[in-house]
């Protein structure tokens, strides 16, 4: 039987990125049992000099749980019955991506955008899985995508569309869409997508005065964060009632939940949420896969 530990730490709030895999429990509850090869848990504030005194309130003391494969989180608030959720580590997410269906054309362009500036603004494997997924069980016909980048999510759903299904993919930068625009056509999908080079405000714009309003069926956004909203109220008009739109990066590598950070693109996410909270026109639910995607339907 494996031995029995339990961690106390200390942190501070703005360390909670993906980058810090820590396991917050609430203090009134220590769960006693995990493996005694558990990762070790470096904590490290934000200040470089100071004692923990220096913080006063802005410390909490938390009760930590680890395990060899993985963390679990439990919500600090007791309405939430003790659930326990799984915190990726790197050995599970490699297990999570070591399960995804990948097609072959979509691992060659992968790892060509792999070495390219930027790359880490292609969505992941796991992501682009779950976005074909939900266009076929829709059984979108018309989509639209807002960011193409080299275009790794815009094949996956081109892939799943029927032959005579359509993507609008709106990019502005015409380096990255060149690579999108050559597997497209490796992957026989060129006639599906009608690809839209230039500010995509405007073009959804144009879409709209051109009478399409309400005839589009999935719409996946991942682009401009500061301009999230306003494409998002563009695509409100484009997708039909019972139509998906996909917004990404909505968890911003953690910073949306630490509140010292306060910069243009992490106040504009932030808002976005709480705003998509309350909005009645659609119903919601954020995923945390990637870096956070919020599914919405059209009511």
């Amino acid at each position: 039987m494996a031995n029995t530990t339990n961690s106390m730490v200390l942190y501070h709030g703005s360390m909670l990125t993906h980058a810090h895999k820590c396991c917050l429990l609430r203090p009134a509850r220590l769960l006693p049992r995990f493996h005694s090869s558990s990762a070790t848990l470096a904590v490290k504030s934000r200040a470089s000099h100071g004692s923990l005194a220096k913080w006063g309130h802005k410390w909490k003391r938390q009760f930590v749980r680890t395990c060899s494969t993985s963390d679990f989180v439990i919500a600090n608030d007791e309405k939430y019955g003790n659930k326990q959720v799984v915190s990726l580590s790197p050995r599970l997410y490699d297990y999570v991506l070591k399960n995804v269906r990948e097609p072959e054309i979509l691992r060659q362009l992968r790892e060509e955008t792999a070495s390219m500036r930027g790359s880490q603004m292609q969505v992941a494997p796991d992501q682009a899985q779950l976005l074909a997924i939900l266009v076929q069980i829709l059984g979108a016909e018309r989509c639209i995508e807002v960011g193409v980048y080299t275009g790794y999510s815009s094949l996956a759903i081109a892939l799943v569309l029927p032959e005579s299904g359509c993507l609008v993919a709106c990019e502005r930068d015409a380096k990255s869409l060149e690579v999108a625009k050559k597997y497209y056509h490796l992957a026989g999908v060129s006639h599906k997508v009608d690809v839209k080079f230039g500010l995509a405000a405007d073009t959804l714009q144009s879409l709209i005065l051109d009478g399409e309003a309400g005839s589009y069926d999935f719409a996946f956004i991942d682009a401009d964060k500061r301009m999230t909203q306003k494409y998002f109220e563009l695509l409100l008009q484009l997708v039909r009632v019972g139509g998906l739109i996909v917004i990404d990066n909505v968890l911003w590598h953690g910073k949306v939940a630490d509140p010292l950070v306060n910069d243009p693109k992490t106040i504009s996410i932030r808002d976005f949420n709480q705003q998509l909270v309350e909005d009645k026109r659609v119903n919601i639910s954020m995923v945390p896969i990637g870096d956070g995607m919020t599914i919405c339907r059209k009511r």
